[in-house]
């Protein structure tokens, strides 16, 4: 078996599949934190910012939000106890230096970053999937946005409702 991540580091998801309350809650977070950062900026200059970050929260399939299907995944690097490595950003940090490629125009910034950003946009695209450009921890695979990149006829996955209960999966059903 071919073993793409040197054994010295393991991978920490942070995040898989989000039900569409999550990726409405989220949005919507993450809009009231733009908006208080940038009070200059209109209601919908903050709706194009948030999109950079986070998915609108969607269920067409043409636009859908690529976390409702299972199949995007926000990941880092970890040593072999599981602590996460500095890839230069905090995950779900929204600014500049959170694009993939930030640090490979900047190397002067945080060399090491760079390093393992690499190392973890290498691997994890040698294994098949996907990166969102804006968010280095971000990766798809086998959803609309994977589909785009890799310039599929059509995407493995669509979404997946799910219904919640006390904040668990009570059930979930494919649309």
């Amino acid at each position: 078996m071919l073993t793409l991540l040197p054994q010295e580091y393991c991978l920490l998801l942070y995040d898989g599949y989000r039900p569409f309350q999550v990726q409405q809650h989220l949005f919507s977070h993450f809009s009231q934190q733009l908006a208080k950062r940038m009070p200059q900026l209109t209601s919908q200059e903050i709706v194009q910012a948030t999109k950079k970050y986070v998915a609108f929260p969607s269920k067409d399939a043409a636009h859908l939000a690529p976390h409702l299907t299972g199949g995007a995944i926000d990941i880092t690097l970890a040593d072999v106890h599981g602590k996460a490595l500095d890839l230069g950003t905090a995950f779900d940090e929204m600014n500049e230096k959170s694009a993939t490629r930030y640090f490979e125009q900047h190397t002067h910034e945080n060399p090491l970053a760079c390093q393992y950003r690499r190392l973890l946009y290498n691997c994890m695209t040698l294994a098949g999937f996907t990166n969102y450009a804006e968010e280095w921890w971000h990766y798809d695979y086998g959803n609309v946005a994977w589909a785009r990149r890799v310039q599929a006829q059509a995407a493995h996955y669509g979404a997946v409702h799910a219904t919640i209960q006390n904040h668990h999966v009570k059930e979930f059903r494919f649309l």
